[in-house]
């Protein structure tokens, strides 16, 4: 298996189990963590964020020192430095789903997931860039410039959560939290060779998250090791009553997951792929199986045949619900105001300049898709093939715990090179697509290294509420591969 040379581990790219146990047992103080953190973030050319707040960052670091100090139990996440995609409400901290109609806007809330990392004692470092709106699969629709990737600043380092990807790779955050609606944790995380986790809908709290697409969004975290990624996510679980589609579940222990070993466990292969798989990618998932079958999981065959159309589906129903979602953003009340000769005028001139030609595009399509005489042909028609492929999944967990595909066809592509064709584009998330549609959850983790040094990801897919499943697989993934992840650009 091809694999870059090992480089040395420095504090920003310790994982976040070992940071919090530092803290706690007075190793390093969480202001010593957050400063070199801060320092890191400041040299960096990635663009990865969109805002460092590095005097909230050491206040809140301060803080949790003094808590050690008083004898007082401290948190899971512990000095924990925690980057926060864009489009997740901060409160006093700007949020702008990297689009200019929302510049300088400043939410008076925190969502729930940013107040449940802070009770857990993380640090909140900044905000990362995105592709605006969250609408992307490369970070190049950032109305604030693109990321670029750790491994190759030449490439792309996926979207929409692009910026938590490089971020958690780079060693410019300990972790992050992102959002995925079609694959934009996973995709992301496989093309910077990080882990990330998509969970159940409904299983994470959506309050506080800009809706792109309300039936399809999650929020997700980033990690670099499936630990860090299992920790993270045990915090951010929950039912809560300020989200009317999450869910009253137990939270299992996810972080114990990591060291299960089901000695029964069955791994199911999608037949026929599909030929747009790159060759790399084909065989480093062929050794990873050979290994796995060794480590004494088995494998079966199972079929899904409707998630051919998953990318059709997706499109039509995710534009339609961008297309209801994002008519809020009018200039009245908050963000870009332009001034025209009448309210409407004004409606018109205010999304003209401030959303990017990739919303545009989605919020026409979606509203093409909803108008009278194309709902039923084109929505309605799409969600009865969305339940179709959900029942496909069912069918297929019948005969596996587990689903192994590729995260993505390709590795991290140049930058440029997707942006003048979308539907070329659009084909990035083929394989994340289906999970999303069904509701199920998905990690992406590295699996291996392409002749370019380029990282490769491997997602697999479990039934609902069956996150534990996915942190056993990825962490025997991660214990039979030994990969070196630590890039060399930051």
């Amino acid at each position: 298996m091809i694999q870059p040379p090992r480089s040395p581990v420095t504090m920003c790219h310790r994982d976040v189990v070992d940071l919090a146990e530092g803290v706690r047992n007075g190793q390093w103080s969480a202001e010593e963590i957050v400063v070199a953190y801060l320092d890191r973030a400041a040299t960096s050319e990635l663009n990865a964020y969109l805002q460092v707040d590095g005097e909230h960052a050491l206040s809140r670091a301060r803080a949790v020192d003094a808590k050690r100090a008083r004898g007082e139990k401290l948190g899971s996440l512990a000095g924990v430095p925690v980057a926060i995609k864009d489009n997740i409400c901060t409160r006093g901290m700007v949020t702008t789903c990297a689009s200019r109609i929302l510049e300088g806007y400043v939410p008076p809330y925190d969502a729930d997931v940013v107040e449940a990392l802070t009770n857990a004692d993380a640090v909140l470092l900044g905000k990362t860039n995105m592709d605006e709106f969250a609408m992307g699969s490369s970070n190049e629709h950032s109305a604030f410039g693109p990321v670029l990737n750790p491994w190759d600043v030449a490439r792309v380092p996926g979207g929409s959560s692009g910026g938590s990807a490089a971020a958690t790779a780079a060693g410019l955050a300990g972790a992050a939290i992102g959002s995925d609606t079609g694959g934009s944790v996973r995709q992301p995380a496989a093309f910077c060779g990080v882990t990330a986790l998509k969970p159940t809908y409904g299983r994470v709290s959506r309050y506080g998250l800009v809706a792109f697409a309300s039936s399809l969004d999650q929020i997700g975290p980033f990690g670099r090791s499936v630990r860090d990624t299992a920790r993270l996510f045990e915090v951010m679980a929950g039912c809560s009553k300020r989200d009317a589609t999450s869910v009253e579940a137990p939270i299992d222990d996810y972080e114990e997951a990591c060291h299960r070993r089901s000695g029964n466990l069955t791994v199911g292969i999608v037949d026929d792929q599909g030929s747009a798989i790159e060759p790399s990618i084909r065989e480093t998932l062929e050794h990873l199986v050979h290994q796995l079958e060794q480590s004494g999981v088995r494998f079966e065959r199972v079929q899904l045949p409707h998630i051919d159309h998953a990318i059709s589906v997706y499109y039509l129903i995710a534009t339609a619900e961008a297309s209801s979602n994002l008519a809020r953003f009018d200039g009245v009340r908050y963000g870009l105001s332009v001034e025209g000769s009448s309210l409407e005028s004004s409606y018109a001139q205010t999304r003209a300049q401030g959303f990017g030609p990739e919303v545009k595009r989605r919020i026409m399509l979606g509203t093409y898709a909803l108008s009278a005489g194309y709902y039923d042909d084109f929505y309605v028609k799409a969600q009865r093939v969305r339940t179709l492929i959900t029942r496909d999944y069912a069918a297929a967990f019948k005969k596996c715990d587990v689903i192994m595909q590729p995260t993505t066809p390709t590795t991290a592509f140049a930058l440029g090179a997707k942006t003048t064709d979308p539907l070329e584009m659009y084909r990035s998330d083929m394989f994340t697509l289906p999970a999303s549609l069904a509701g199920l959850p998905a990690v992406s983790t590295p699996c291996g290294f392409c002749s370019d040094g380029l990282p490769i990801g491997v997602q697999y897919t479990a039934p609902a509420f069956q996150e534990c499943r996915l942190f056993e697989i990825a962490q025997r993934v991660a214990d039979l591969t030994s990969l070196d992840l630590i890039p060399q650009h930051h």
